[in-house]
């Protein structure tokens, strides 16, 4: 019917001689044919994609067991390019029921990944997004077992499936080693993004490095005094010893022999402690390197004050755990945000929501408040008695200056001071003794997420959302370095042992090793699959763990750059992490409300036997779990004595 009216029109327009009518008719109907095969072109291809995936899917979850966690890798690349190139090609609605239909299978591992990619609704966003164009300028790299391999060749060539077998080909490379599928706790290794930022790792993390302590510290003088110490003991014990076999000789009085006896029994005590000592030193006796800054010296009354705090450290290990104190902050309403706690537990403080800042002296704490009357009794003075008064009966120091939430907080190392960095985009050094502020440091352009003194204090590093963290000195208003590098915020900066580097956690899923001299990049570490929100690096300075959103402790050879025991940890947020003075035991803090104590000497031990392998080794030991009743954990600190000191907020309707 159409034809007879298409052949009628075109016979009155030739009888009327409308030549360019007819012409343009018949321009306009071949295009309307070719839009036509197209749009049913391009309708296949989109079911295509669909129909690859979901054949693809189907194979692999029903797999042999034994190859099952492996085949399962292919999927979630296999999946994010299927979905992106949908959206490329302008195919929105078919992309979105694609997402939408096959989401489910990979929200438990990727859920804030699946998250963002939600949002790309055109494909100018695939070049707009971060993560998008990370995963189309990368490849991935998978590690498969030689017959997971095989069996994955044989589906493509059986099937045919030209649309799943371009993805493959274009997007993921893959690893192939012999023998038996790895276990499935290898998963989070097995499938990395490859690239221009590996590449960029790799060219990093050959550099040199001075990972060791300082030549001359305060600790290495202190050791020394104790050795020489534990020596004119010994001697004396000796001297003690030959005066009692000479006045057993001449007495032959029994006591004599009983107390002589006693103190032989106290110097094979002696001796064994002594032993075990030596032992634990032996586990890494890190190199001695000089320092890049220019360092404050310790007055001779805090010297002797880590005196005496070495004199009276706990040697740790996996069957001697710290003893804990936790403080539990009560009635904070969600306001909390960070809290610390000083070298030695006197001090605790908190940085709020409503940009106050308050210290507790555990000192203090039950004491009833005293008000100080001012001088003078007239009726003018009544305000400041009010005032005074109630000053008088707060349990903490109030200190307020921030104009926005403080998200950060630091004791100096002597806690003679504390840093605290707010959403205002400041930085304010604060005295402890005073209760005053002492200056306001600003520079960066955004929230400073982090702030904390460097282990000699005098200097102090941020890290904001401007991408960048900045090296500051106590004394200077200016920052004295810039380090830019990392692709969105970052979260948290650690300071080095030798006080030379500064590491650096960030939101774009990578943590890297500043040289505080030149401001460049010395380590790149890439392996966290969220944000990294917590560092702290062994007091040997050759280990550095870190936490991320998901709840993953990483632990990384600086020297190497290697990762050397990636791990599960905790079910949520890792908010704090702090390796004991000897750096044997590692603790780690998390929203789960949990503490947990991992044994670091058995992975050292490891890395040292499995030197020559590229592969991971062994993961970390848990020695032990301490659930708080509801309070999640926001810091964790070893004192120089080797006690463990916790902070955390109980939970709103605990």
């Amino acid at each position: 019917m159409e034809e007879e009216v298409e052949k009628a029109v075109f016979a009155y327009l030739r009888k009327k001689g409308f030549r360019l009518t007819e012409i343009a008719l018949q321009e306009e109907q071949t295009r309307l044919s070719s839009d036509a095969s197209s749009l049913s072109r391009s309708e296949s291809d989109a079911a295509k994609y669909y129909d690859g995936y979901g054949k693809l899917r189907s194979w692999a979850y029903n797999s042999l067991d034994s190859y099952r966690h492996e085949l399962l890798r292919v999927l979630y690349p296999v999946f994010i390019h299927c979905f992106m190139d949908l959206v490329a090609q302008g195919h929105m609605q078919e992309a979105r029921t694609f997402f939408q239909t096959f989401r489910e299978d990979h929200e438990m591992m990727h859920l804030r990944d699946l998250q963002k990619l939600e949002g790309i609704l055109s494909p100018s966003h695939l070049e707009e997004m971060e993560l998008a164009r990370l995963w189309r300028q990368n490849k991935v790299k998978i590690r498969l077992c030689q017959y997971s391999y095989e069996l994955l060749v044989q589906y493509l060539h059986k099937t045919q499936s030209l649309a799943m077998l371009g993805v493959i080909n274009e997007h993921i490379n893959f690893e192939v080693y012999p023998g038996q599928p790895a276990s499935m706790s290898d998963d989070s290794e097995a499938v990395s993004l490859i690239g221009a930022s590996q590449d960029l790792a790799r060219e990093i993390n050959q550099k040199e490095l001075h990972w060791g302590l300082l030549e001359d510290s305060v600790e290495e003088r202190m050791e020394k005094t104790l050795s020489e110490s534990d020596k004119t003991e010994v001697d004396g014990n000796k001297e003690a010893d030959t005066e009692d076999n000479n006045k057993k000789k001449t007495d032959g009085n029994k006591h004599s022999t009983a107390v002589n006896n006693k103190k032989k029994k106290d110097k094979v005590v002696g001796a064994t402690g002594k032993t075990i000592r030596s032992e634990s030193s032996m586990v890494s006796v890190p190199p001695r390197v000089k320092p890049e800054l220019t360092l404050p010296q310790f007055p001779p009354e805090v010297e002797q004050s880590i005196l005496e705090d070495l004199r009276n450290r706990v040697q740790l290990n996996s069957l001697a755990l710290p003893s804990v104190s936790f403080y539990t902050f009560l009635n904070t309403h969600n306001g909390l945000n960070c809290s610390t706690i000083s070298h030695d537990g006197s001090l605790v403080a908190g940085g709020f929501s409503d940009s106050s800042v308050k210290i507790w002296d555990m000192a203090k704490i039950g004491q009833p408040g005293r008000a100080s009357n001012p001088q003078g009794e007239n009726g003018s003075m009544q305000g400041m008695h009010s005032l005074a008064s109630d000053e008088a009966k707060r349990p903490y120091s109030l200190l307020q200056g921030h104009s926005g939430p403080v998200y950060s907080v630091s004791f100096s190392p002597f806690a003679d001071f504390l840093l605290s960095s707010s959403s205002d985009n400041t930085i304010r050094l604060w005295s402890t003794r005073l209760n005053a502020n002492l200056v306001s440091y600003k520079g960066h352009n955004f929230p400073v997420w982090d702030a904390q003194f460097s282990p000699m204090g005098h200097y102090f590093a941020t890290a904001s959302h401007d991408r960048t963290a900045r090296l500051w000195s106590v004394e200077r208003i200016q920052p004295l370095r810039v380090m830019a590098g990392h692709l969105s915020d970052v979260d948290c900066v650690q300071w080095h042992p030798n006080c030379n580097y500064i590491a650096t956690g960030s939101s774009d899923k990578t943590v890297r090793l500043w040289d505080v001299q030149t401001g460049n990049c010395a380590r790149l570490f890439i392996g966290h699959r969220s944000m990294v929100l917590s560092l702290a690096i062994s007091p040997d300075g050759r280990f550095m763990a870190s936490g991320d959103e998901d709840g993953t402790i990483m632990l990384w050879d600086l020297s190497t750059g290697r990762s050397v025991s990636p791990i599960i940890g905790h079910s949520s947020c890792v908010w704090t992490l702090a390796f004991s003075c000897e750096g044997t035991l590692l603790a780690s803090g998390s929203a789960d409300c949990m503490v947990k104590l991992w044994d670091i000497t058995s992975s050292m031990k490891a890395l040292k036997t499995d030197d020559s392998k590229s592969g991971p080794a062994s993961r970390l030991r848990l020695l032990k779990a301490l659930p708080t009743k509801s309070t999640p954990v926001y810091t964790l600190r070893f004192s120089r004595r080797n006690l463990l000191f916790a902070a955390g907020a109980l939970s709103a309707g605990s």
